[in-house]
């Protein structure tokens, strides 16, 4: 499973321009392509800006959205719930032909607006069920308590909701930036010819353009990526265990 992607990895240390072939001795000179290609550059940064701006956009309105929907009735409950479910196993291709039809519609078709909108819908529902269960185990009394000590429903919501189902907050914006760094098919469709982000990029690169020479620096950009990845679960799990150890203690 992991073969492939630790091959990837030794080739970054190669500049070899043809796929497979080990042309010279161990070398940073990807690396150093990497960081002065200007292109890749700003693929990397449009990615990056739009990964943090949606997840925000999405967290806010997600955090939003499961708090109206598990204080609303129960018949309105299911009914949302299932509608946001539906999104989660659509086909993305699904997604983002209708987003792309809706924009352009809408008279803004291809623009920063479109994309950024489109991957919002794309990662709310996660965000969603990302801070539902938070909330189902959340004692109402809370709540209640802080209303009865005569705190305004927005200040009981704000200090006492809010905080308990943090973690899921929290979970649900890591979930949608990983999607929306991850996303092609519907940035393909909704992106304007001006801005690129790395999987664009790297498609077009490979599929359209053979004689790109910033090619063999995208397995510089997938070995640091891979990297950051192994650290950040890494890091999560530490974590995690750490708290787990001092949740025991309490106990």
């Amino acid at each position: 499973m992991y073969a492939p992607v630790l091959l990837l990895v030794v080739y970054s240390f190669n500049a070899s321009s043809e796929m497979g072939k080990w042309s010279s001795e161990w070398n940073f000179s990807l690396y150093k392509m990497l960081f002065t290609d200007q292109k890749i550059l700003s693929a990397i940064k449009n990615t990056f800006l739009l990964a943090v701006s949606a997840s925000f956009i999405a967290t806010v309105l997600g955090t939003m959205g499961a708090i109206g929907m598990f204080y609303s009735k129960k018949r309105t409950f299911r009914i949302l719930n299932t509608v946001t479910q539906i999104p989660i196993v659509n086909a993305e291709i699904v997604t983002a032909i209708s987003m792309a039809l809706a924009c352009s519609i809408f008279l803004f078709p291809r623009t920063y607006a479109s994309l950024l909108i489109s991957h919002v819908v794309l990662v709310f529902p996660f965000v969603v069920t990302s801070v539902l269960p938070k909330l189902k185990q959340l004692d109402p009394n809370l709540y209640e308590a802080g209303l009865d000590l005569g705190a305004s429903p927005t200040k009981a919501l704000f200090s006492i909701v809010i905080p308990e189902i943090m973690p899921g907050i929290a979970s649900g914006f890591m979930i949608a930036i990983t999607l929306s760094l991850d996303d092609y098919i519907v940035t393909n469709f909704t992106k304007p010819s001006t801005i690129d982000t790395i999987s664009t990029y790297a498609y077009n690169a490979y599929a359209k353009n053979a004689a790109n020479t910033s090619i063999p620096a995208l397995r510089a950009l997938s070995a640091i990526i891979f990297l950051i990845i192994i650290v950040s679960v890494i890091s999560a799990n530490v974590i995690a265990n750490k708290k787990a150890k001092k949740a025991g203690v309490k106990a």
